[in-house]
């Protein structure tokens, strides 16, 4: 039986014509939409904020994390600190230095990382790959894989659980919309591969069902002499990407979708020009994703719609209550002060609940529930500038 959404269009009361422009003087508009922003949505205009609340007690509170402030180092990536998680997801925060002496290999499922600071080398079944700092390295699930790095290096560990990682349906924008496949980079059988072939003992740490087993091999398994087919892991960059934009209007984070798993979506959040009509939204509006947990790992830059957030922190809404943009970062949009973002963030949203990890003392933001309470105005009004 096929189903479908009760599509019946409607307009009661005060409402502006175009979603997320020309609002009504002293306005919010709230975004109530189902399957994050790819199914069905209705805006809803509010006299007040719709996160100006005066207190916010249980386990829906929105959280923050400050992975800055993790301690130390570990030399592999099954010993990467675990942030959140649920049966389809894994999130961890992995900071190494020098060279992995022991091979791995992740049989649950794909694994995306996200290179926040640092460079280095990663030797892997297909070959040789150079990362640098705001890479994305997806390694299909069973890659064989290591890596060397000079220097401190922290990553974004993004486990696809028993799925894989592909790319979204791009529509009307074409195929070439935000990046181009061809900027996609592929490891290489070259002279760093060869060299690195070497007839000493090497051990292979395996993941499955989230156990580890260990092979050791007399010989490096990292030993291919070529390959052809169309299984690879792939390195993109966020300078490569080329964000959808509108002057006119806002558009929301699914415009920015660059991986998507059958549970979780992954967004890139990149520098561009803010809406310039006068009477578009300049900030996220605000929005309840009732049916996704929200995540946001924010790289570098000042995050256009929050206050007091920090590289390397990052931010968990659950679903089932309304967030959106700080009093302040509300007041700028609303002033014009910025003309464009310098931002970038990884955005996961989940489609099933995440679970927090238990995390050393200092690492959680308590207050962060409080950070949408206006000092400036108590009484929450500010709206919307004609």
């Amino acid at each position: 039986m096929t189903r479908k959404w009760i599509a019946l269009p409607r307009v009661e009361g005060i409402a502006s014509r175009q979603a997320h422009a020309d609002l009504p003087p002293g306005a919010y508009e709230r975004e109530l939409g189902r399957e994050g922003f790819y199914g069905p949505s209705t805006q809803m205009v509010h006299r007040h904020p719709p996160t100006g609340w005066s207190a916010f007690d249980g386990p829906l509170r929105p959280r923050a994390f400050d992975t800055a402030k993790l301690a130390g180092t570990c030399a592999s990536p099954w010993d990467a600190v675990p942030i959140l998680a649920n049966d389809h997801l894994r999130l961890r925060v992995w900071h190494t230095s020098g060279a992995m002496d022991h091979l791995v290999r992740n049989g649950d499922g794909d694994e995306l990382l996200f290179v926040h600071q640092g460079a280095g080398q990663l030797f892997c079944d297909y070959g040789h790959l150079e990362f640098r700092d705001g890479d994305y390295v997806l390694l299909p699930r069973g890659t064989l894989w290591r890596v060397e790095t000079g220097g401190p290096l922290e990553l974004l560990l993004i486990e696809a659980t028993n799925d894989s990682c592909r790319l979204p349906e791009k529509g009307i924008a074409g195929e070439h919309a935000v990046f181009d496949a061809a900027a996609f980079d592929v490891p290489a059988i070259d002279d760093a591969f060869r060299a690195q072939q070497t007839e000493r003992e090497w051990r292979v740490a395996i993941k499955r069902r989230g156990a580890l087993s260990v092979q050791t091999f007399p010989f490096n398994p990292l030993d291919a002499l070529g390959w052809h087919g169309t299984l690879m892991p792939v390195r993109l960059n966020w300078r490569d990407l080329r964000p959808l934009m509108s002057h006119r209007a806002h558009l929301p984070p699914s415009a920015h979708t660059t991986f998507a798993a059958a549970r979780f979506v992954v967004c890139t959040f990149c520098p561009r020009p803010l809406e310039s009509d006068p009477g578009a939204l300049k900030v996220p509006f605000f929005h309840n994703n009732d049916d996704y947990d929200e995540v946001i790992f924010y790289h570098r830059g000042e995050f256009v719609s929050r206050d007091n957030i920090r590289p390397g922190m990052i931010t968990l809404h659950p679903s089932g209550f309304t967030h959106g943009p700080h009093p302040k970062a509300l007041r700028a949009g609303a002033e014009g002060a910025r003309k464009e973002t310098d931002e970038v963030a990884v955005m996961i949203d989940a489609r099933d609940a995440l679970d927090v990890a238990v995390l050393p003392d200092g690492i959680e933001w308590i207050d962060y529930v409080n950070s949408w309470k206006d000092a400036e105005n108590p009484a929450g009004r500010g709206g919307s500038k004609d």
